[in-house]
């Protein structure tokens, strides 16, 4: 198995490539942009994009899906609650001021539920539906001998996301958090949307924004 993430502009999103070296397939999280990077680390693994998904569907996660897809033909998915906030990321750059437009929309071949499971080759991808940071907020879940977590904007390094933007809501950010991530195994690593990895036996121990 490979597991593979490095941030890619325009804000330092961490875009997570997975992959079954036997098989040669990979799923491809939150490309956020700078695709020839993405597309460069793949070739170089013997890797072939077979599913791109998203954590959510903030500007940062989704600006490079369109041209991931274009380049691989691989079904992009996310969320549903999250479609109305992918259909508006001309609206998101303006508010953030960035000096660009949205790229076009990618095709959305399907809306990934709670408990279900995305695959390449033998890779079984838990989803996790956590909302709060956004409506349609996903985590995915690997299970095995050191158990990986993609948290996306969900829950950070001594922090959780933010849930003043567009569909947050700090209550179920906090019941996201307590009720599905911090029963997973206190030793699974945490890769975080942007920034350092950490654990969820360290989170819950002495992360400041999710006590009691």
């Amino acid at each position: 198995m490979i597991i593979e993430h490095f941030p890619v502009a325009p804000l330092g999103c961490n875009c997570t490539i997975l992959g079954d070296e036997e098989k040669g397939e990979a799923i491809v999280v939150d490309p956020g942009g700078e695709v020839t990077k993405i597309t460069q680390r793949l070739q170089a693994l013997g890797l072939r994009c077979t599913a791109i998904v998203h954590t959510h569907t903030h500007f940062d996660h989704v600006g490079g899906t369109h041209e991931l897809q274009q380049d691989t033909d691989a079904p992009a998915m996310l969320h549903e609650g999250d479609l109305p906030l992918y259909q508006g990321l001309q609206m998101q750059l303006d508010a953030f001021g960035m000096p660009f437009k949205a790229p076009p929309p990618a095709q959305i071949d399907r809306f990934l539920l709670d408990g279900e499971s995305v695959s390449a080759g033998a890779l079984e991808l838990g989803v996790l539906h956590t909302p709060g940071h956004t409506p349609g907020s996903l985590c995915f879940f690997l299970p095995g001998d050191r158990p990986v977590l993609l948290a996306g904007d969900t829950l950070f390094r001594g922090s959780i996301g933010r849930s003043d933007l567009w569909g947050g809501d700090g209550r179920l950010l906090l019941r996201s958090i307590r009720q599905k991530l911090y029963a997973l195994p206190e030793e699974t690593l945490v890769i975080t949307g942007h920034g350092p990895s950490t654990t969820i036996g360290e989170e819950r121990r002495n992360n400041p924004f999710v006590q009691g």
